[in-house]
């Protein structure tokens, strides 16, 4: 049974998961790199509608939200959206993430994102690669389908339907 904390401090605590995620994948980005490089240009993928962007934002926040207000994250676990959701806002803000830092989006234990990352790579949604400026790091992105996927579904809430 976890500790629970009046909800008034949750709200902040929500905020500043968001934002540590955030920097997370802004360190993860190559903008922190020694060299400064991004990915090459061909290697990243194009960015999803901004209005798509805007939502997945949105959902991801309210996500983390919730579940401080409720006080046990574990009542709305669902790791794989959670990863999807932060790697289609890494792409469209044009910025990579590494496997740990995709396993912290999960908003999961470590080993439960890296179970999720497995089977998102096994449905053809996530990728693993190198990170060719640091070899010992594994980069985590959405394959074309995970992208595709993504917006279809942005553009279907959208819509409305």
């Amino acid at each position: 049974m976890g500790v629970t904390a009046p909800a008034d401090l949750l709200g902040p605590l929500a905020d500043e998961l968001v934002r540590i995620a955030s920097r997370l994948r802004g360190a993860a980005s190559g903008a922190n790199r020694p060299d400064g490089r991004l990915p090459h240009p061909e290697q990243r993928p194009l960015s999803p509608p901004r209005a798509a962007l805007a939502i997945a934002r949105q959902t991801y926040a309210l996500r983390r939200k919730r579940a401080a207000i409720f006080g046990n994250p574990d009542l709305f676990g669902e790791p794989a959206w959670d990863i999807l959701l932060d790697l289609f806002i890494a792409q469209g803000e044009g910025k990579t993430v590494s496997v740990s830092s995709a396993c912290i989006g999960s908003a999961a234990p470590a080993t439960t994102g890296l179970r999720w990352l497995s089977v998102l790579a096994d449905e053809g949604l996530v990728m693993r690669e190198n990170d060719p400026a640091d070899l010992r790091r594994v980069l985590v992105r959405l394959t074309p389908a995970g992208q595709a996927a993504m917006e279809r579904f942005f553009e279907a809430v959208e819509a409305g339907s």
